[in-house]
């Protein structure tokens, strides 16, 4: 079976995953180290996800606004250790102009420098957080539900396309509340909601649950997050959600007058997901021949390509596909009317297919004069693309049954790509008992070994840093305490010894 990709998931999954967001032109380099240019498919891809989340968040009772993209660093040093956790990776304006040097060259002028450093937005908690102290005064302001979509910059050492850039874009919400218990709901919703989201839209299923404190956002008292697991067994930390206390309102001045008249700080959160939801798509879906994006994010979901050949009967086979992409956008599918695309680019028809195969599209429809003849249509599901032998599997059927079949075409290829994603999840969770376990587990030489499931006495301070370093020399982290489970595990936690009060996820990511 020869496959689309030059390099196959088994014989190099960096390389793979690398090779599928070049062949599905997803996205590409930009001249700067960090940051991409996202090219349509890709982008279309993320819009999905901004639609389709925008109307979960706004549903949920947030607005939508925006902030600047500049943040004196003042505003960070309020808080020591929200800026401590994220000094490393600031990008930082200092001066406003540039003057020539005579030689050819830019260079700033040493007259423009700036009075105070401007931070390039790495997170917005701390000028979200002053506009929040101008904003709430009376315990009638509360809650503030607010939410922007935005691009931040993180100075990253080690990048790749996607899952870790310089540049990257998201949607980070913040709200302020009049009780801790008020936010830690509010924290936990929006966690329910990418969960629901990831895997009604994205066929990604995820485990939530808290980190542990030493993975904590700078700041916060708890941080949330889902996981998913890739492919090759590793994790990818696919969105959190923080709960923060009353720490930023104290940084801040965030108070506000309670309904007895006393001065109060209110309790805030933060949450958000990125364009590294992409790249979990990429990883969790992908095959040898490059993206299968589930059907309820595809940029389009059906593409049409006319087997043209410079003939008089190509008129009539145009015209046979523009009528059949208009009765195709008729159809409802996932709740949405069916997004078909008649790909008229001269080029031949078989060089468009295995693009769009590449490109993950999940049905491609080729018609030609004896399908125009015939009043039929030669349909390739993305999903289910060989025959046994390793064959391209094209199915010859009536233009009547794929209009009546085809919304529910789509939703099977979605529930089934979600399906698959349970599944390879779930076997690759191993329950260990002991720290000679989790070593074996994940011996040099162990192929994929997904993540070990093992007992948690919840250390801190020094018994935490012991855990970290002796995590950091297999190259493992924790990656959270599952939602849901039952608590009071009698058992000894794999590190300390000590009674452990639940269970956690440890394994290597991304």
């Amino acid at each position: 079976m020869k496959h689309a990709l030059p390099v196959t998931r088994e014989a190099d999954f960096a390389a793979w995953y690398q090779s599928v967001i070049t062949e599905a032109d997803l996205a590409e380099e930009s001249g700067v180290r960090g940051c991409m240019v996202i090219r349509p498919w890709g982008y279309g891809i993320w819009e999905r996800i901004q639609r389709l989340l925008d109307d979960r968040i706004k549903a949920t009772g947030h607005e939508n606004c925006y902030f600047p993209l500049f943040i004196p660093l003042s505003y960070f040093e309020k808080e020591a250790e929200h800026v401590e956790g994220f000094a490393k990776e600031m990008a930082v304006v200092t001066h406003h102009r540039l003057v020539s040097d005579g030689k050819g060259r830019l260079t700033p002028d040493p007259t423009a420098k700036l009075e105070e450093p401007l931070v390039v937005r790495p997170t917005s908690e701390t000028v979200i957080g002053t506009a929040f102290s101008r904003w709430v005064q009376s315990w009638r302001d509360l809650p503030v539900l607010i939410n922007q979509w935005a691009n931040v910059v993180r100075w990253e050492m080690r990048t790749r396309m996607f899952l870790r850039t310089s540049e990257f874009l998201w949607q980070e919400g913040h709200t302020a509340h009049a009780t801790a218990d008020e936010a830690r709901e509010e924290t936990l919703r929006m966690l329910e909601v990418y969960r629901e989201f990831s895997e009604t839209c994205l066929a990604v299923h995820v485990l939530t649950g808290e980190k542990p404190e030493n993975e904590r956002f700078p700041g916060a008292v708890a941080t949330y997050s889902i996981e998913a697991m890739m492919q090759d067994g590793k994790a990818l930390q696919a969105g959190t959600s923080h709960f923060l206390g009353t720490n930023f309102a104290h940084a801040q001045n965030i108070r506000f007058q309670n309904a007895a008249g006393e001065l109060e700080f209110a309790n805030t959160t933060s949450w958000g997901v990125s364009t590294r939801m992409v790249g979990a798509v990429i990883m969790v879906h992908g095959d040898d021949d490059g993206l299968r994006v589930p059907p309820a994010i595809a940029p389009w979901q059906v593409v049409i390509v006319p087997m043209l050949r410079d003939q008089p009967e190509d008129a009539a086979i145009v015209d046979y596909c523009r009528s059949l992409q208009k009765d195709l956008a008729g159809l409802s599918a996932l709740g949405e009317p069916v997004r078909a695309l008649l790909d008229l680019k001269p080029a031949k028809a078989a060089t468009k297919r295995w693009g769009w195969v590449k490109k993950g599209a999940p049905v491609v429809i080729e018609v030609g004069g004896r399908d125009v003849a015939g009043g039929n249509v030669s349909v390739i599901l993305r999903t289910d693309l060989y025959q046994d032998g390793g064959k391209l599997k094209s199915t010859v059927m009536p233009r009547g049954e794929l209009v009546d079949t085809l919304s529910q075409t789509l939703e099977d290829a979605q529930a089934g790509l979600l399906t698959g994603s349970t599944e390879a999840l779930r076997a690759r969770v191993t329950p260990v008992d002991d720290w000679a376990g989790v070593e074996a587990h994940f011996a040099d030489g162990v192929k994929n070994p997904g993540w070990v499931d093992v007992r948690w006495s919840k250390p801190t301070g020094a018994a935490l840093d012991k855990v970290v370093e002796r995590l950091k020399s297999l190259k493992l982290t924790i990656r959270n305490a599952p939602m849901g489970q039952a608590h009071g595990d009698s058992g000894p936690c794999v590190f300390t010894g000590e009674p452990a009060v639940e269970r956690v996820l440890i394994g290597r990511a991304y």
